[in-house]
C-alpha cells in the first residue's frame, strides 16, 4: 500500500479582508435593514395580537312547572286526587313518573300540575255515601297492570289470597254480568253508572244476579283455586278501556 501525505504548509495563509463599503452600498444596506425590521415588527404584531374572547353561550332558562304538592291522607287514591283538582289521572301519573306497580301511601307528596293551592279531598258523595273504590279482597298483588302473560298483557291485576275468600263489590253499582266466562271462570262485571266498570274473575261461584243493583262491600262470590294458586283477576275499566286498578285503590 502506498501512502500519500499532504505537504505541510510552510507559510501562513491570510484570507482577504472585506472590501470597503462605499456610500451607495451603505444606503442600500440601511434601507434593507429598515425593511427587515418593519417586516419583523408586523410579523411580531400578528403573532402576539390578543384574540377577542368569544361571547358566553346563553344558558336556556328552564321554568319550573306550575302546580302544587298534595300530601296524601288516609284512604286517598290517585283517582280521587285527580278528580278533586280537576286534573286528568294521566297528567298526575306522568308528572310524578309513577310506575304500574306503585301504590301511594299516607303522607306521600304527589305533584298536581296546574294546581294553585292544596285542596282537601272528599271521599264521600254529596249524599254522604262513600265514593272511593275499595279493595275487592285482602291479599297480595302477584301480577300487575300490563305485565306480560304469554302473548298478551295483563289488563288488570291479580290478587293472591286464600281459597274460598269472599270477594266484595268495590263500589255501588249494577251487576251487568254474573256467570261462567270462558278463560275467566265464574265472573262478575259491575257498571258503576259513571263510566266505570269493575271485573271480578276466577271465582268459584257467583252470589249475585245480572241486573241487580248492589252496594259497595256486597259479597259477589268466593275465590277459586287456579292451579297451585288461588287468585282474583280484577279489572277497572273506564268505558271499554282497561285502566290500572292501583291508581284507583286506596
Amino acid at each position: 500500500m502506498v501512502e500519500f501525505q499532504l505537504p505541510k504548509l510552510t507559510t501562513r495563509v491570510r484570507f482577504p479582508s472585506p472590501a470597503r463599503i462605499n456610500g451607495r452600498s451603505s444606503k442600500f444596506i440601511f434601507w434593507i435593514s429598515v425593511l427587515m425590521c418593519s417586516v419583523s415588527l408586523i410579523t411580531g404584531c400578528s403573532t402576539t395580537q390578543k384574540k377577542e374572547p368569544l361571547p358566553p353561550v346563553p344558558v336556556p332558562v328552564v321554568e319550573k312547572p306550575k302546580g302544587v304538592y298534595h300530601k296524601v291522607a288516609k284512604q286517598e287514591s290517585l283517582w280521587r286526587i285527580a278528580k278533586t283538582y280537576g286534573v286528568s289521572l294521566d297528567e298526575i301519573v306522568k308528572a310524578n313518573n309513577i310506575p304500574n306497580a306503585a301504590i301511594i301511601e299516607e303522607n306521600q307528596l304527589v305533584f298536581v300540575p296546574g294546581a294553585v293551592e292544596m285542596l282537601k279531598v272528599v271521599l264521600d258523595k254529596p249524599d254522604g255515601k262513600p265514593d272511593e273504590f275499595a279493595w275487592p279482597l285482602k291479599g297480595r298483588v302477584i301480577s300487575y297492570f300490563h305485565d306480560a302473560q304469554g302473548q298478551s298483557v295483563n289488563r288488570g291485576i291479580d290478587i293472591a289470597s286464600v281459597q274460598g275468600e269472599e270477594i266484595r263489590a268495590v263500589r255501588d253499582g249494577k251487576v251487568v254480568f254474573a256467570d261462567y266466562l270462558g278463560g275467566y271462570g265464574y265472573a262478575v262485571i259491575m257498571d258503576h253508572l259513571d263510566g266505570f266498570y269493575s271485573v271480578y274473575a276466577r271465582q268459584s261461584n257467583v252470589s249475585v244476579k245480572s241486573g241487580e243493583t248492589i252496594s259497595k262491600g256486597t259479597p259477589l262470590g268466593r275465590l277459586a283455586k287456579s292451579g297451585r294458586l288461588a287468585f282474583l283477576h280484577f279489572e277497572i275499566r273506564k268505558m271499554e278501556e282497561p285502566n290500572n286498578p292501583l291508581y284507583y285503590l286506596p
